[in-house]
């Protein structure tokens, strides 16, 4: 157990040792990001920088913080989610393992902002990200920080849109990785994760049976790709809402009904939105909704369901359960909203599982890597993970479930990078 004098900001240290079986229960299902931490441990790839991290506070990024520690980063974290922390582990990073935190799961706005402040007093060189509210805070009110700043990574989509953004206004200041962005995550974390945890989210929530409900997601993204899915296989009818062409027509190819919202809105009982917008479900949905449907996000912010919208309807707000509040509106009908519109996945389940957060935490730690020695030569700009570097999760999440790979012969390699042969 380390010094309590370490900097932080958490509900309760004397949680630590329940925090601290969790950390390592998750290090089971993590094992790229143990191979990871051992080969840091010996070369020491991050002596001497400063890593701040603006993630969700949960066993698996308590693993990543580690093991960037183990590789010689000071490390400090804050939450990317008022309702994402689990108090316990932040209290485990603190006590046990020396890693300044600053997240308590339901502050407020004000404290949440302040923790960011706090992650970045300590001057850091590379930044993490989870929707990008590090960034932003570097680039507006705390530029006075950024003078050390030499590289980040990004986590989400929602992130990722927002530091194109940026660039694309040259107002960018240093070089992003998306990590989202990798194939070892998008395809796995995006739509396993998302899809299973946000079922998890809504079931802990509410206890409903989803079998022969109408389950409405709102976008066909790799999140929106795995929450229908996975609401499909629970028995629920799903319709599934889009704005891309392209993303409908594959909706429906998989067997889902596609329909505009302002339709969908009228004969769906469960609501899910994994677009990354903002009023995705507006006030004229609200409006035609039926009596007891139940509204969810899993999107990074709370902005995809129009919350001004149903407070302003309302006539009457109770609390029915942990993370329930029931709207009754003055027509008489009654709304229930999950987790205050935030990420249902960790406001009311525990997030992603995992084995898939192992891929994800593998890319965040490699990619820090790469930026410590790769950043001063890249420009302000947001950039994909390198593709060696996702082959090799890749690899190692095989090697580690025991499954091997065919390899091309040289015969093969040349047929491959050939144009001579032909029929």
């Amino acid at each position: 157990m380390v010094k309590a004098s370490v900097q932080s900001d958490i509900k309760d240290p004397g949680l630590a040792k329940e925090g601290v079986l969790k950390v390592e229960w998750a290090a089971r299902e993590m094992p790229v990001l143990r191979i990871l931490r051992e080969r840091f441990a010996k070369d020491k790839p991050l002596k001497g920088l400063r890593v701040s991290g603006c993630l969700h506070v949960t066993t698996e990024t308590a693993n990543l913080a580690i093991t960037l520690r183990e590789a010689g980063a000071e490390v400090a974290l804050c939450a990317s989610n008022p309702l994402s922390t689990q108090d316990d582990v932040a209290a485990a990073l603190v006590r046990e393992w020396g890693i300044a935190t600053f997240a308590i799961k339901g502050e407020d706005v004000n404290t949440y902002y302040k923790h960011v402040r706090q992650a970045l007093e300590q001057r850091p060189n590379i930044t993490l990200d989870d929707g990008a509210d590090l960034v932003t805070a570097l680039h507006t009110d705390q530029q006075a920080l950024r003078e050390n700043v030499i590289g980040g990574t990004e986590e989400t989509t929602t992130g990722v849109i927002r530091l194109k953004s940026m660039a694309r206004e040259g107002k960018l200041r240093y070089p992003i990785v998306a990590v989202n962005d990798a194939e070892t995550k998008h395809l796995f974390d995006n739509r396993y994760g998302t899809g299973q945890s946000t079922l998890d989210g809504i079931i802990r929530a509410t206890n409903v049976l989803l079998a022969a409900k109408n389950v409405v997601v709102a976008g066909y993204g790799w999140c929106g790709r795995g929450v229908a899915s996975r609401a499909r296989g629970m028995g629920s009818q799903v319709i599934v809402t889009e704005i891309n062409p392209i993303r409908a027509l594959e909706a429906v190819m998989d067997g889902f009904r596609v329909m505009p919202m302002d339709d969908a809105a009228r004969i769906g009982d469960i609501f899910i939105t994994v677009t990354g917008n903002s009023r995705v479900v507006d006030k004229r949905h609200l409006e035609t909704m039926k009596d007891g449907a139940i509204l969810a996000n899993s999107g990074h912010f709370n902005v995809e369901i129009n919350i001004e919208a149903l407070e302003a309807m309302t006539e009457t707000k109770r609390t029915m359960r942990s993370m329930v509040e029931e709207y009754r509106l003055m027509d008489g009908r009654r709304l229930y909203l999950l987790g205050e519109g935030r990420l249902i996945n960790l406001a009311a389940a525990e997030g992603h599982p995992s084995s898939v957060m192992d891929m994800s935490f593998a890319n965040q730690a490699l990619a820090v890597t790469y930026l410590a020695t790769e950043a001063r030569s890249l420009k302000p700009d947001v950039y994909p993970v390198p593709a060696d570097m996702d082959m090799e999760i890749g690899r190692l999440k095989l090697q580690s479930m025991g499954i091997a790979l065919d390899t091309l012969s040289q015969d093969q390699q040349r047929y491959l990078s050939s144009w001579q042969q032909g029929t």
